[in-house]
């Protein structure tokens, strides 16, 4: 599970006042919940996008903090993947990046550049 936090002075609730649709209309319909750290964060089983094995995606609400969104892509094995699906990979991409780029407000290189000062600042810690 990955976390993104929005920019400074940023909410994601103020981002995306109603996560339910939004996670919908990005990656198909919701089938249930998942817990991760006291959070219950929106499970999509079957994605629209076939690139997509599972979808676990939501706000990560934490005690005086800012929120931060919980997102764990499980995707198919490219090997595994058909000509069609082959195409649907470069939109998934495409997928993942817009509505990250939505919730967060934070380009692909800005949240890539943040994941780094964060593993620079706690070298000893295990992000995955």
């Amino acid at each position: 599970m990955k976390e993104y936090k929005m920019r400074r002075g940023e909410y994601l609730e103020e981002r995306i006042p109603d996560m339910e649709s939004t996670v919908e209309e990005y990656f198909g319909p919701i089938t249930g919940t998942e817990e991760y750290k006291g959070s219950d964060l929106y499970l999509i089983a079957e994605p629209d996008n076939p690139v997509f094995e599972k979808i676990v995606v939501g706000a990560v609400e934490y005690s005086g903090k800012k929120d931060k969104l919980g997102v764990e892509f499980n995707e198919r094995d490219p090997t595994e993947l058909g000509p069609d699906e082959l195409e649907a990979a470069a939109d998934a991409v495409d997928i993942k990046n817009d509505f990250l780029l939505e919730a967060t407000g934070r380009d692909a290189k800005a949240r890539r550049d943040s994941m780094k000062r964060k593993v620079e600042d706690d070298p000893d810690h295990d992000f995955d």
